[in-house]
C-alpha cells in the first residue's frame, strides 16, 4: 500500500505554524509602531492648540462640560420625544377626525349631539380680521415669530402665576394647543405637556403658520358642544363666522382657554367680562387702539337664548364614550365617522329625575349640609333610562354617577346576604346579633345596641351591621379561626359581587361586608337589576343602535352587545327580593313605598354620614340614588331613608306612568296604600310621608324634657316607697329614653368610626 503522507509531514506542519506566528508578530509590531508614530504626530499637531492658565478654565473647560451635558440632554430629549413621535405614526393624521354623533332618545326624538363635525369650507382669508387679531392677542401674540414654543411667553406666564399664587396665564402657544387637540387628551400631567411641546415643533416643520392657525380655528372646542369658530358663531349668534362683529369676535376669542367657564349661553356676564379682557389684549398688543374697541365695550355681544334647550348632558357624555368604544371595535378599514345613535333614555324619566334631585336639594340640602346628588334609572335589560351626574352640568361636568367612587354603606349588604343564601342559609335562618371582633376591629350597630337572635330577613330589614360580618365568618367555613374564615368569606362575597357586574376594586378589608369599599352609582344600580331579573345579570348601556348618517344600521345592542348572564339561581333572587321588600314596607326605606307597585331595595349610610344611598327596584326598573358632598365632608345626619328614599319614590312614580306594572318575583304584586290613617296597618307609616329637615332639639324642648325626667324620677321614688297594693301585683318601674325622631332613621347603617374606617 503506497504511503499517503510523507515521512516529514510533522516537521512541515510545525514549520507552517512557526511561519504564521512570525508573520502575526511582525504585523502586530509594525501596527503598534505605526499607531504610536501617528499618535505622536497627532499630539505634536494638537499641542499648537493647547490652552493653559486662566484661558483654559474660563473658556475650554466650560465649553467641554457644556458639550458633554448637551450630548446627554439630546439623548434625554430623544427618549422623551418617543411617545410624541408614536402619536404621529398614522400617516393620515391630518384627515383623521373625531366622531360626530347625533343622539336620539329611545323613541327616535333628537336629544343632542357630541363630537366634532369639521367645517373646513371657510378659508382663512374669509375669517374676520377682528377675530384673527383677537385670537392672536389673547392666545399667542408671537405666533408668527416662534418655532412652535413661545419661550418668552412661557417664562412670563410662569413668573405671573408664581406671583399670583395660582394659574393666571397660560404659556401654551397656538401650535401647542393644536397639538393637544389633534393628538392628546386634556389631562393635566407633565407627560402630556412634554408630548405637547414636541408635537408643536413637529407640526411647525410640516405645516405653515397659516395652516396651523386655520386648523386651530376650525377644531378648537368652543363650549356648548360646538367645535370651531364657525360652529360656535352659529350656536351662540345664529350667524356665520364671516359675519361676526368685533364684540362677537372678542367673545369667541375668549372661549378658547375656558369654553365651559365662559360659555355665554350658561354665564353671559362672565362671557362679557372675558370679552372685555380680550379687547384689553387687543389694545395692549398694539393691534387696535382704544378708540377702535370703544364701540365693542359699550355694545357687548348678545347671544341666542338657549336656556330651554335642556339636553341630558351627563347622559350624552357617557353615551358618547360608549359609542367611541364600540366604534373602536369596528374593522380598521371602516372609515365612517358620522353616526346617528338611538339610546335607551326616556326623557320623561330623565326630567323627573332631574326635578326630583333639584327639588330635594333646594328644599332640604342646606338643612342636611348636602350639595350634590346622582341617580341612575335602568330597565331590566341594563338600558339606562335616566342619569343625573350632578346638580348642575354648567358648573361641573364631572359625572358623579359614572366617575365618582363612593362607599355604598349598607346598600352593599344584599351582596353579602346573597352569598349567604348561596352557601346554605335561608331567609329564616337565625343569627345572633351580638359582639364580634376581627383583630382590633369590632363593628357596632346604629345605637350601639344588640338585638340577640334575629332572622336574616329581620337583620336586613333593620340594617344590622354585626350580622353581615358574622355571615362573612360563617360562609368562610372555618369557625375556629375567625380571621382566616372571614377572609375566605369576603373573597366569596367579592366573587358574587363581580357576578352581579361590579367592576370597582372592592378592597378586601374586615369592614367590606358593611359597605366600606367603593362603587359607582351606575354599576350599583344595574347590579341590583339581577334581583328582579330572576338572577340574570346585565351590563349597563346607553346605546341601543348605531346608524350611519345615511341611515344604514351598523350596530345593535340586542344583536351585537353582551348577552345577559346567569349570576345567581332564580330562587335565590326571589328570596332576596322577598327579604328586601321588608326594607321598604317596614324597615329603613318606608319613604320609598309605591302605591300599588311592588318594590324592594336597601338603604345605605356611611361613616360620619358622608354618603347616603337608596338602591331599589320593581318588576320594571331599578334605580340608585346617592347624596353627599364632593369634598367628602359629612352631611347633617342624612340617612339613606331620608332624601335618597324620597327621591327614589318620586322618580319611580314618574317612571311607572303609562307602564304595565310587572310582578316582582318573591314579592308578588303591590298593594294599594291605605287612604286614611284609620285604615293603615298597625305600626306602618304612610308612604306619602315627605322628607323633612333633620330634627333639632331646641332649648325650650330640652328644658321640658328635663322637667319630665325629674317628674318621672320623683314618681318612681314615690312608688318605690309606697306599700304594695292589696292585689299583690308588683308595680314595675321603667325608664324613658329619647329615640331618633326621624321617621326614616336607619338602624345599623351608620356604624361608629371604628366600624367603618380601616
Amino acid at each position: 500500500m503506497p504511503k499517503i503522507l510523507p515521512d516529514n509531514w510533522k516537521q512541515r506542519i510545525r514549520n507552517w505554524f512557526l511561519d504564521l506566528d512570525a508573520r502575526l508578530d511582525s504585523t502586530l509590531f509594525s501596527s503598534a509602531v505605526g499607531i504610536r508614530e501617528l499618535w505622536e504626530r497627532f499630539s505634536t499637531y494638537m499641542d499648537r492648540f493647547y490652552v493653559g492658565g486662566w484661558k483654559r478654565w474660563v473658556f475650554i473647560e466650560p465649553l467641554s462640560e457644556a458639550a458633554s451635558i448637551g450630548l446627554l440632554g439630546l439623548v434625554a430629549l430623544l427618549a422623551l420625544a418617543q411617545p410624541a413621535f408614536r402619536e404621529t405614526s398614522d400617516e393620515d393624521w391630518l384627515k383623521k377626525s373625531d366622531l360626530a354623533v347625533t343622539f336620539l332618545d329611545r323613541y327616535g326624538n333628537p336629544i343632542g349631539s357630541r363630537g366634532i363635525k369639521h367645517n373646513d369650507a371657510i378659508p382663512l382669508e374669509d375669517f374676520p380680521d377682528n377675530l384673527i387679531k383677537a385670537t392672536l392677542a389673547t392666545e399667542d401674540r408671537r405666533f408668527y415669530d416662534h418655532f412652535g414654543i413661545d419661550v418668552a411667553g412661557t417664562l412670563r406666564a410662569l413668573v405671573t402665576n408664581a406671583q399670583a399664587g395660582g394659574v393666571r396665564q397660560g404659556g401654551s402657544s397656538i401650535s401647542q394647543q393644536l397639538a393637544k387637540n389633534l393628538f392628546l387628551s386634556n389631562e393635566r400631567t407633565l407627560e402630556r405637556k412634554i408630548n405637547e411641546a414636541f408635537l408643536a415643533i413637529w407640526l411647525e416643520t410640516r405645516l405653515t403658520k397659516n395652516e396651523i392657525l386655520k386648523l386651530y380655528l376650525d377644531r378648537a372646542y368652543m363650549g356648548g358642544g360646538t367645535f370651531g369658530a364657525d360652529g360656535a358663531a352659529h350656536f351662540y349668534f345664529n350667524k356665520s363666522v364671516r359675519d361676526v362683529n368685533l364684540a362677537e369676535a372678542a367673545m369667541l376669542a375668549g372661549l378658547f382657554k375656558a369654553p365651559t367657564k365662559y360659555a355665554p349661553h350658561i354665564n353671559l356676564p362672565a362671557a362679557r367680562a372675558r370679552a372685555n379682557q380680550v379687547l384689553d389684549n387687543l389694545v395692549d398688543a398694539g393691534f387696535m387702539t382704544e378708540g377702535q374697541v370703544f364701540g365693542a365695550r359699550r355694545n357687548p355681544a348678545s347671544v341666542v337664548d338657549r336656556r330651554d334647550e335642556n339636553s341630558p348632558n351627563y347622559y350624552l357624555d357617557w353615551a358618547f364614550d360608549e359609542v367611541r368604544k364600540i366604534v373602536d371595535t369596528f374593522p380598521k378599514s371602516y372609515t365612517e365617522r358620522v353616526f346617528v345613535v338611538r339610546t335607551a333614555i326616556d326623557m320623561n324619566v330623565q326630567r323627573a329625575a332631574e326635578s326630583a334631585i333639584e327639588n330635594q336639594l333646594r328644599q332640604f340640602g342646606r338643612d342636611y349640609h348636602a350639595t350634590q346628588a346622582a341617580t341612575v334609572v335602568s330597565d331590566l335589560d341594563g338600558g339606562v333610562r335616566a342619569m343625573v351626574g350632578g346638580r348642575d352640568y354648567g358648573s361641573s361636568q364631572f359625572n358623579r354617577a359614572v366617575d365618582a367612587y363612593r362607599q355604598p354603606g349598607s346598600s352593599f349588604k344584599p351582596y353579602v346576604y346573597t352569598t349567604a343564601l348561596l352557601n346554605g342559609f335561608k331567609p329564616t335562618s337565625i343569627v345572633v346579633d351580638g359582639p364580634v371582633c376581627l383583630g382590633n376591629w369590632c363593628p357596632q350597630n346604629y345605637g350601639h345596641s344588640y338585638s340577640g337572635s334575629v332572622t336574616l330577613t329581620q337583620a336586613i330589614t333593620r340594617s344590622i351591621n354585626v350580622v353581615p360580618v358574622k355571615l362573612s365568618i360563617a360562609i368562610g367555613g372555618n369557625p375556629k379561626n375567625q380571621w382566616d374564615s372571614a377572609k375566605k368569606g369576603r373573597a366569596k362575597i367579592v366573587e358574587v359581587a363581580r357576578r352581579f357586574g361590579l367592576t370597582a376594586p372592592l378592597l378586601d378589608t374586615p369592614s367590606l361586608p358593611i359597605g366600606s369599599t367603593e362603587v359607582t352609582v351606575v354599576e350599583h344600580a344595574v347590579a341590583y337589576v339581577t334581583f328582579p331579573n330572576k338572577g340574570m345579570a346585565v351590563k349597563p348601556h346607553a346605546v341601543l343602535e348605531i346608524r350611519t348618517g345615511a341611515g344604514d344600521l351598523v350596530w345593535r345592542w340586542d344583536r351585537d352587545g353582551p348577552q345577559p348572564r346567569r349570576a345567581i339561581p332564580a330562587n335565590i333572587a326571589s328570596d332576596m327580593a322577598g327579604m328586601m321588600s321588608h326594607v321598604v314596607t317596614e324597615g329603613t326605606a318606608r319613604r320609598a313605598r309605591l302605591d300599588g307597585i311592588p318594590a324592594a331595595g336597601k338603604t345605605g349610610t356611611t361613616n360620619a354620614y358622608r354618603d347616603a344611598w337608596f338602591v331599589g327596584y320593581t318588576g320594571n326598573f331599578a334605580c340608585a340614588v346617592w347624596y353627599g358632598n364632593d369634598d367628602y365632608s359629612p352631611t347633617n345626619r342624612m340617612t339613606g331613608g331620608s332624601l335618597p328614599a324620597q327621591t327614589w319614590h318620586d322618580i319611580m312614580v314618574a317612571a311607572h306612568q303609562g307602564v304595565e306594572v310587572k310582578e316582582l318575583a318573591g314579592v308578588g304584586m303591590g298593594e294599594k296604600l291605605p287612604a286614611t290613617p284609620g285604615e293603615r296597618a298597625a305600626g306602618a307609616e304612610s308612604a306619602e310621608m315627605k322628607a323633612a329637615p333633620p330634627p333639632v332639639l331646641t332649648r325650650r324642648g330640652a328644658e321640658i324634657l328635663v322637667r319630665v325626667e325629674k317628674m318621672l324620677d320623683e314618681t318612681s321614688r314615690a312608688l318605690d316607697s309606697a306599700p304594695a297594693p292589696a292585689t299583690g301585683r308588683k308595680v314595675s318601674t321603667g325608664t324613658v329614653g329619647l329615640t331618633d325622631s326621624m321617621a326614616a332613621a336607619e338602624p345599623g347603617s351608620a356604624p361608629a368610626a371604628a366600624a367603618q374606617k380601616n
